[in-house]
């Protein structure tokens, strides 16, 4: 019998309340165990990834779920700096956003993205594609150790 993975900490970075709130019953629908931690926008995302500020002890997560649109500093501006810093670019992002639009898609890449899923709205379909990101990233694939 197989050993169930671990438990990470993800990082949503998204500042839709509503999909904060379908993203934490996604995890609690399919009994998701990693810990989900929520940054508002990319000023916070860096502060927690960075362990400054009230993050000081902030755990390093496992897989970032990134929202391109947001306030103060965007998806894509974030991403960029992720994957240009040495200490953060080993951590997996996927792009999670309600963007079809095949600039963003393609951007997204370019800037080292590791998946890029659009999001669908209705919450049955939501909380499915939800649970095979976490299927993929945790029980498929090999992180790096933290």
């Amino acid at each position: 019998m197989t050993q169930a993975p671990a438990p990470i900490d993800i990082l949503l970075v998204e500042d839709d309340p509503g999909d904060v709130l379908m993203t934490r019953e996604a995890f609690e629908h399919h009994k998701i165990r990693n810990a989900l931690h929520v940054a508002a926008d990319g000023v916070e995302a860096l502060e927690f990834l960075n362990r400054e500020g009230r993050f000081r002890a902030a755990p390093r997560p496992g897989l970032i779920l990134l929202d391109l649109n947001l306030p103060r500093k965007d998806g894509r501006e974030l991403l960029g700096e992720i994957k240009q810093d040495p200490q953060l670019r080993t951590i997996p992002v996927v792009v999670l956003t309600t963007s079809e639009a095949q600039e963003d898609i393609v951007r997204s890449y370019e800037l080292h993205a590791n998946a890029y899923v659009t999001k669908p709205v209705d919450f049955e379909k939501f909380t499915e594609v939800v649970r095979k990101i976490d299927d993929f990233w945790v029980s498929v694939v090999q992180l790096p150790h933290r």
